[in-house]
């Protein structure tokens, strides 16, 4: 017994022959008859009979066919449920980022929402470059980043909102020598000691291309992921790292300064992953516009 069976029944009810039936559902006379004789091998007492060349139903099959207003009603009342919620803006909406994305957007977003907007659930996720898929499972939007010329996102499993493609600095403790050059060389690095985040994290690769240029390995002294304790030891002048450019503030980059290194590219991609379905719910739309609107701003170095 499905919808479209008791549908069937129930205009029969109303309407009195199959081909009114038909007519008003815009289907065949065949297809309606397919849905009663489906529908009737689900109970053991006839719903129709012939009455001449016209088939009605029994006093079961009006029965029935009562019901089936309360189920028709029951699904409207359950549709309009669903759109109520896709269409309610103010439905909470889970964001997660890693580090330095929730530290550069999070109040920026919080704020841009304001009090009439959709509520916003914050989680900080750092992981590795195929798992940020995987929390699109779990949270609404997801911040990601990646390599620009590295493998690309899922296109099959989520929706991809680029923020911004930023650039990756060589991170020095303003007493460091190298700190008076406004511009690195490859040279420069092949001799100091780093800190790099964890291998399978999208920045290691970036080292490895360094390394490449260099035609030599770094000497890579400390394994940290977190930016605000790779910035101490750079401040301390004990490592150099690379640290990205607008997404650490002020604050944490105390003490560094910052340097391109010349005839490299260091870039990182960030982006906003969404699984399909999330999409429908306008909540969900409106945080990622105002996030995408948070990202493009130019950075502030207060």
């Amino acid at each position: 017994m499905d919808v479209h069976q008791l549908r069937s029944l129930r205009e029969l009810n109303d309407r009195g022959s199959v081909a009114a039936v038909a007519e008003a559902l815009g289907v065949t006379a065949s297809a309606v008859s397919q849905h009663l004789s489906a529908l009737q091998r689900g109970f053991p007492v006839p719903l129709t009979v012939k009455a001449g060349r016209r088939l009605v139903l029994t006093d079961a099959g009006r029965a029935l066919a009562e019901a089936a207003v309360g189920v028709a009603d029951a699904l409207a009342v359950a549709e309009a449920a669903v759109h109520t919620f896709l269409e309610d803006s103010t439905q909470t909406v889970s964001v997660s980022a890693f580090h330095s994305a929730g530290l550069a957007w999070f109040e920026a977003l919080f704020q841009s929402l304001g009090p009439d907007g959709p509520r916003v659930s914050f989680t900080d996720e750092d992981v590795s470059f195929a798992d940020f898929p995987v929390l699109t499972g779990q949270h609404d939007i997801v911040i990601a980043h990646r390599l620009p010329h590295g493998p690309g996102w899922p296109g099959d499993r989520v929706h991809v909102t680029p923020l911004l493609t930023e650039p990756i600095d060589v991170a020095l403790a303003a007493s460091h020598p190298l700190a008076a050059r406004d511009v690195l060389t490859v040279s420069d690095l092949v001799d100091q000691r780093w800190v790099a985040v964890h291998e399978g994290f999208p920045l290691a690769r970036l080292l490895e291309q360094l390394a490449a240029h260099a035609g030599q390995p770094l000497d890579i002294a400390h394994r940290i992921n977190e930016f605000f304790v790779t910035a101490a030891l750079v401040r301390s002048g004990s490592a150099i790292a690379l640290l990205p450019r607008v997404t650490l503030g002020a604050r944490e980059l105390e003490g560094i300064v910052l340097r391109q290194v010349d005839g490299v590219t260091l870039t990182r991609q960030i982006d906003a992953l969404v699984r399909p379905e999330a999409l429908q719910r306008a909540a969900v739309r409106r945080v990622l516009a105002t996030l995408s609107e948070v990202a493009a701003r130019p950075p502030t170095r207060e």
